[in-house]
């Protein structure tokens, strides 16, 4: 469980870097700050995702309270507007924002009356229920709730017209809105008695503050419909629901939902048959925010098969990211099934041998514009294969793995092809970003890598030695991939060990030679399954990078002595993605390092204390779950993404299976 107190929930700008987050398990969420002011567009109580995963639409931006006790109101709402202007301050009501099994409350203290809200989502519906709890000893309330809807991309601004006016179709028990004829309507179930008061006017110019520092658009406008007014009595509860479903299909048992929640999100945990401690708990709670049913296209519907979004709140699926995240995200929670779902589903996108970057999603074309997440696939089946001995999936998928080497061997897309003078892997061409190092803006490439660069090349190794052994196991030819892997072993020796520094090459044979960056890639020649670099070298290699590359956070990118090293990720876009992979932290690359601090023996008691605080940290901004980056600088300033599926994965997978939880 995850406690904001008073002191922060009061603190405006401490309240402002905290953010909750609810998903529903298709793509759909909602989330906002512990302050009540949406400070990202990203932010909404009812961010749908209208039959695509990626293409989610913002409905229901805000509610904003105001609580008539005896003849005072108080304001619980706050937003900011483009000036600078806090109009309300309803934070400062706040006494505590606490997490519990992934599912936000917030409790306000009034003069005479104590309430609670608490918001979570329906799995598997684009439904959000709010929940309003007065406490035992309060006066009665009259409550107030100020709708204000949108309907738009969640990448975009609202910009509003004084002739655009919503449709509000009024029902026993509650509401349709409808932005424009062809839209989908937010429906909202209201308890018997609430009375509705049509407004239907616009307010202007919402200032949304993290997308102003990202030098993006960042003013909206939002349709305030009307308000709804409900009579509550000390210790009743009144739920509102809202909607993209139709009537029929919204669950009508509201006093049900938030209990059928809860327990969905404890069997997550209990199911492990183990004791875990509150940190994993959290840790596994939060994993399954990023595990969605993926819709198959109608010709093939047969039941929706299982994908892990990349982040919340503005990634989508993609396919590099969902296989380092899968041994956490779903080996190390127990849901194998599920693991074997996303394995059988991402063999059926591999086309000349590549796996999408950008896993397709409605007319949307795949993206293969990646080298190593075809090799990625190898690793996570292997960590499946462990778990499960599942023979029967690695034979189904075996001709796939068997494709995915000969194209790399034979050459596939973007010049990827094993060079024939020294079986490594070389890949690039001008102007394509192929590794995780993935940065460009603008046709600039941040960090380019073309060539053969050093994590790409471990993984190479490791496929091919995993297809050796599989090869075996179903009593196949084997010998053509233990000698190209034994060719691939002698070359990496011989060609990534830069004597100078005592430490590996990044990438060799690049477009200006070999790049003797120290960066972290080097970890997975020790850190993969199969170690590709000699264990004559592991010990310099580690002191190298814990020296310039460890940080209680994760790893950096660049040392902070080379060229190029930029400490801080902050400003518009083009400065952000120039400091991306230029010595941000990066959480993630703990899984690696701790795999080859342990294949070498070295202690790991100070990498498990790190996860604990890094779990525990409450600068976090997403509570309950792990950002995408951190500053190269210290303070190491959180930043990026406030969830992401393989900074959750890494630390849930080096908890159950390397730290032995």
């Amino acid at each position: 469980m995850i406690v904001v107190g008073r002191e922060t929930c009061r603190t405006l700008d401490a309240a402002l870097q905290r953010e909750w987050l609810v998903t529903n398990g298709i793509g759909g969420y909602a989330s906002c700050t512990v302050a009540g002011v949406n400070t990202r567009r990203y932010h909404g109580l009812l961010v749908a995702a209208l039959g695509q995963l990626t293409k989610r639409t913002v409905m229901l931006s805000r509610i904003d309270e105001e609580v008539v006790v005896e003849d005072r109101t108080f304001y619980l709402g706050a937003n900011e507007f483009h000036d600078g202007t806090i109009n309300p301050h309803g934070y400062i009501h706040l006494e505590e924002c606490r997490v519990e099994d992934g599912i936000p409350s917030l409790r306000f203290g009034l003069p005479g009356a104590g309430l609670m809200k608490t918001i979570w989502m329906e799995h598997g519906q684009n439904t959000t229920y709010l929940q309003y709890a007065l406490s035992e000893d309060s006066q009665p309330i009259t409550l107030r709730l100020n709708l204000f809807t949108t309907y738009r991309d969640f990448h975009h601004e609202t910009t509003g017209m004084p002739d655009w006016v919503f449709a509000v179709h009024e029902r026993d028990d509650g509401l349709e809105i409808r932005a424009f004829d062809s839209a989908v309507p937010v429906r909202l179930r209201i308890p018997l008695g609430a009375r509705f008061f049509h407004t239907g006017v616009w307010y202007w110019r919402y200032l949304h503050r993290r997308e102003r520092e990202r030098g993006l658009d960042h003013l909206e406008d939002l349709y305030n419909p009307g308000v709804i007014v409900i009579e509550v009595a000390p210790g009743a509860e009144v739920v509102i629901q809202a909607s993209a479903e139709e009537w029929d299909k919204m669950p009508s048992d509201l006093s049900e939902a938030l209990a059928r929640r809860r327990g969905r999100q404890r069997k997550l945990w209990a199911s492990l048959g183990v004791s875990v401690d509150p940190d994993l708990r959290d840790l596994i709670v939060a994993a399954d925010q990023f595990v969605v049913q993926a819709p198959l296209p109608e010709a093939s519907r047969a039941q929706p098969i299982t994908g892990i979004m990349a982040g919340y709140h503005w990634f989508g699926e993609w396919g590099r990211d969902a296989v380092i995240a899968l041994p956490g995200v779903l080996l190390a929670t127990g849901r194998l099934a599920e693991a074997a779902d996303l394995l059988r589903r991402y063999a059926n996108f591999v086309d000349h041998g590549m796996l999408p970057n950008c896993l397709p999603d409605g007319d949307a074309a795949p993206r293969f514009n990646t080298v190593d997440a075809a090799l990625w696939y190898f690793q996570a089946l292997e960590h499946y294969l462990e778990s499960s001995r599942d023979d029967g999936l690695l034979a189904e998928l075996y001709p796939t793995l068997e494709s995915i080497i000969h194209w790399y061997q034979q050459g596939t897309r973007f010049g990827i092809m094993a060079d024939q003078d020294d079986g490594l892997l070389a890949a690039g061409v001008p102007g394509e970003h192929l590794t995780w190092m993935d940065a460009a803006v603008d046709g600039w490439v941040v960090t380019p890598r073309s060539g053969k660069p050093v994590e790409v090349n471990a993984l190479w190794y490791n496929a091919l030695r995993l297809m050796e052994g599989w090869s075996r196991r179903l009593g196949k030819s084997y010998r053509h991939y233990r000698e190209n892997a034994d060719w691939a072993y002698a070359s990496f020796n011989d060609r990534f060990w830069y004597a100078q520094g005592g430490y590996l090459y990044d990438v060799v044979d690049g477009e200006n030679g070999d790049d003797s960056s120290l960066r972290p890639n080097q970890i997975f020649a020790i850190g993969l399954i199969y170690p590709t670099l000699d264990p004559r070298h592991w010990e310099s290699v580690l002191d190298c990078v814990n020296r310039e590359l460890v940080t209680p956070y994760g790893l950096r990118t660049l040392a902070p002595e080379s060229p190029g090293y930029v400490g801080r990720y902050a400003g518009d876009q083009r400065h952000r993605d120039g400091a991306y992979h230029q010595g941000t932290v990066w959480p993630w690359l703990f899984g690696p390092y701790a795999e080859a601090c342990r294949r070498a023996g070295r202690d790991v008691r100070r990498l498990r204390s790190w996860l604990d605080d890094l779990i525990r940290d409450d600068r976090l901004p997403g509570l309950g779950t792990i950002c995408e980056i951190f500053d190269g600088d210290p303070p190491h300033q959180p930043n990026g993404c406030i969830a992401q599926a393989w900074s959750v994965g890494e630390a849930l997978r080096i908890r159950r299976q390397i730290l032995q939880e």
